[in-house]
C-alpha cells in the first residue's frame, strides 16, 4: 500500500482556545466555574475535597517546594493515585517547577534513570505510601542520588509564608505564582524501559489540556456521571482522562490507589454509585469476577484502555451489568487518548474513530498488505523525548508527527483497527503473523483465562510463536480445529503452549511481555 492520509474531525474553537492556558490557570478557572464549595474529589479513605480545598492546599504546599528545591527545577512525585498526588502535582505547578511522574513499581533501577535522566534534585512522597507499600528499602536507595521530601513534613513546615499563600493565593494568584506559558513543559512522564532504560516523555501545559478537551467532545456524558479511577497517576491514561480531565471539566470522580485491590474497588464502586469506571480490560475483567451479579449495576461506561478488549470482556459486562465498554486506544506520547469508541457507536474489533484535532497517516509495512504503520500529529501530541544519553535536553519531533510504533488499518468509515505493535509481529517462514491474533485465538476459545505471546528463537524458521497461558491443561489440537474453522492460517497456531499460574502484569495493567518472554524461553531450556 501507498502512504494513506487519514482525514479527521477538527477540535472546536471553544476548544482551541480553551488549551492555550496552563495546568494551574485551568484548574483555578474550573475552582471558579464550578465553584469552590463544590465536591470534586473522593479519596481513597472516603475523605471528600472539595475545590476549594483542593486549592488551598496546594497553594499551602508550594511555599515549602519553593523554598526548598531549586528555581526552575524538575520535582519527582511517587505517589499512588489520590488527593496525595493531586495536590502534590498543583503544588508544584504554584511553586514554579515542572513535576515527573514516577513509577514505584519499576523498580530502582529504573527509577534511578529516570532521575538521572529528567534530571531530578528532588522527590516528593509520604511516609504512610512508603510505609504501607513496604518501600522503604526503595527509598534509601532512591536517597543516594536525589533529595526525598515527605508530605507529612511540608505539611509542619508551612510557616507564616505558607499559611498566607494558603489564605489569599486562591483570591490573588498572580500575586503568589509564576504562569507557564501553554507550550511550556507541563509534566515529564516516562517509558517502561523495557528496551533499555526509560526515556522521558515530555508534555506541555496545552498538549495535556488538549487531550482533556478532545475526550471531552468525543465522548457524551450525562450531567450526574460520577468517575472512579483506580489507575496510576504515573501512567499518562490515569493522570489526564482518569484525573485531570475530570477535575478541569467539573465532574466528580472517586480516586484509589491501586487496580490490584479488585475486591476493594468492586465495593467502592458500589457504595460511590460510580458510573464512568477508568481499566484495562485484565483489570475491569478482575472486578467483575469480584463482585456479585448486580454489584456494578450503577456503573453505565467503562473505558477501557492500555490494552486490547476482548469481546468476552464487552460482553460480561453488558449481560451481567448492564455496562457499555469504550476501547481507547493512545500512547504517552500523544497525552495519551488517540481513539475511542463511541457509546451507541461500538464495531467490535475496532477502537473507533481518532479524536478531534489528531491528524493520522499510515505508511507501508513490508510484508503487510492491508495495514500500515501509525503515525500522528495533533495539540496532543509531546514536545519531544528527553534521551538518558542527553539530560534534560528535549528532542523535538521532526514536523510534529509521532510514529507509534503500531500496524494499524482503517475502514472506508474511519474506524481504525490495531494489528499489533510491529514490534509484535513474528516473521515465520517469510511471512508476517500478528502475536495479537494468536492471543485473540486463545482468549475465543478459552475466554475464561487470561493468555499472552512471546516470540523465541527458531533454529530452523527464525522465530517461533510461544502461547503462555494461566489455563490449567490447553490443548494445542483444540486451538487448532478453532483456528482451522474461523480462517486463521495453522503458521499462527503456536507450536508450544507454556501454563504458568499467572501471567505476569505491570503496575499500569498491561502485560508485561519482557518478563512473559523470559517465561516462555526459561520453559523451552527446562523442555
Amino acid at each position: 500500500m501507498d502512504t494513506q492520509i487519514i482525514e479527521t474531525v477538527d477540535l472546536s474553537k471553544q476548544g482551541l482556545r480553551r488549551i492555550r492556558r496552563n495546568l494551574l490557570e485551568a484548574f483555578l478557572d474550573a475552582c471558579k466555574t464550578y465553584g469552590a464549595k463544590t465536591k470534586i474529589l473522593t479519596d481513597g479513605d472516603g475523605r471528600v475535597f472539595t475545590y476549594g480545598e483542593l486549592r488551598q492546599a496546594a497553594f499551602a504546599l508550594s511555599s515549602p517546594l519553593r523554598r526548598l528545591t531549586p528555581k526552575n527545577s524538575n520535582v519527582g512525585i511517587l505517589l499512588p493515585t489520590g488527593a496525595g498526588a493531586v495536590i502534590s502535582f498543583l503544588a508544584v505547578h504554584a511553586a514554579g517547577r515542572t513535576p515527573a511522574m514516577l513509577n514505584f513499581s519499576a523498580g530502582v533501577k529504573n527509577l534511578k534513570a529516570a532521575i538521572h535522566t529528567a534530571p531530578l534534585d528532588t522527590v516528593v512522597t509520604a511516609r504512610k505510601f512508603i510505609e504501607i507499600a513496604g518501600l522503604s528499602a526503595l527509598m534509601t536507595e532512591l536517597s543516594e542520588v536525589v533529595t526525598v521530601i515527605y508530605l507529612e513534613d511540608l505539611k509542619e513546615d508551612l510557616g507564616i509564608k505558607g499559611k498566607m499563600r494558603a489564605a489569599l493565593g486562591p483570591i490573588f494568584p498572580r500575586l503568589f505564582v509564576a504562569y507557564d506559558a501553554y507550550d511550556d513543559t507541563g509534566v515529564i512522564l516516562f517509558t517502561s524501559g523495557t528496551e533499555g532504560d526509560p526515556k522521558g516523555v515530555v508534555l506541555t501545559h496545552g498538549n495535556l489540556l488538549a487531550n482533556c478537551e478532545q475526550i471531552e467532545e468525543h465522548i457524551d456524558l450525562e450531567p450526574t456521571d460520577i468517575f472512579f479511577n483506580p489507575l496510576p497517576t504515573f501512567h499518562c491514561y490515569g493522570l489526564t482522562a482518569g484525573t485531570l480531565w475530570p477535575l478541569f471539566r467539573g465532574h466528580p470522580v472517586v480516586l484509589h490507589p491501586s487496580p490490584l485491590q479488585t475486591k476493594t474497588i468492586a465495593k467502592r464502586i458500589f457504595k460511590t454509585r460510580s458510573t464512568v469506571l477508568f481499566a484495562t480490560d485484565t483489570f475491569l475483567q478482575q472486578y467483575m469476577r469480584a463482585s456479585a451479579d448486580g454489584g456494578l449495576n450503577s456503573l453505565r461506561i467503562a473505558v477501557c484502555g492500555a490494552e486490547r478488549v476482548r469481546e468476552e470482556t464487552r460482553a460480561t459486562a453488558a449481560r451481567r451489568f448492564s455496562i457499555e465498554v469504550l476501547e481507547g486506544y493512545g500512547v504517552t506520547e500523544g497525552a495519551p487518548v488517540l481513539a475511542a469508541n463511541q457509546t451507541g457507536d461500538i464495531r467490535a474489533g475496532t477502537i473507533g474513530k481518532m479524536l478531534p484535532g489528531i491528524e493520522a497517516k499510515l505508511e507501508p509495512v513490508e510484508g503487510i498488505d492491508d495495514a500500515g504503520r501509525l503515525w500522528v500529529r495533533g495539540p496532543n501530541i509531546m514536545k519531544g523525548y528527553i534521551s538518558p544519553d542527553n539530560p534534560g535536553q528535549v528532542t523535538p519531533l521532526v514536523d510534529g508527527w509521532h510514529d507509534t510504533g503500531d500496524v494499524v488499518s482503517v475502514d472506508a468509515d474511519g474506524y481504525f483497527m490495531i494489528r499489533g505493535r510491529l514490534k509484535r509481529f513474528a516473521k515465520i517462514g517469510g511471512e508476517m503473523v500478528s502475536l495479537t491474533v494468536v492471543e485473540n485465538c486463545a482468549a475465543a476459545l478459552w475466554p475464561d483465562y487470561m493468555h499472552a505471546t512471546a516470540i523465541v528463537p527458531d533454529p530452523k524458521r527464525g522465530e517461533q510463536i510461544v502461547l503462555v497461558t494461566d489455563h490449567p491443561d490447553p490443548k494445542r489440537h483444540e486451538l487448532m480445529t478453532w483456528a482451522k474453522t474461523h480462517g486463521v492460517p495453522e503458521i499462527a497456531v503456536p507450536k508450544k503452549i507454556i501454563t504458568t499460574e499467572k501471567i505476569p502484569v505491570l503496575g499500569t495493567g498491561k502485560l508485561d511481555y519482557m518478563s512473559i518472554t523470559l517465561l516462555a524461553k526459561e520453559a523451552l531450556r527446562v523442555a
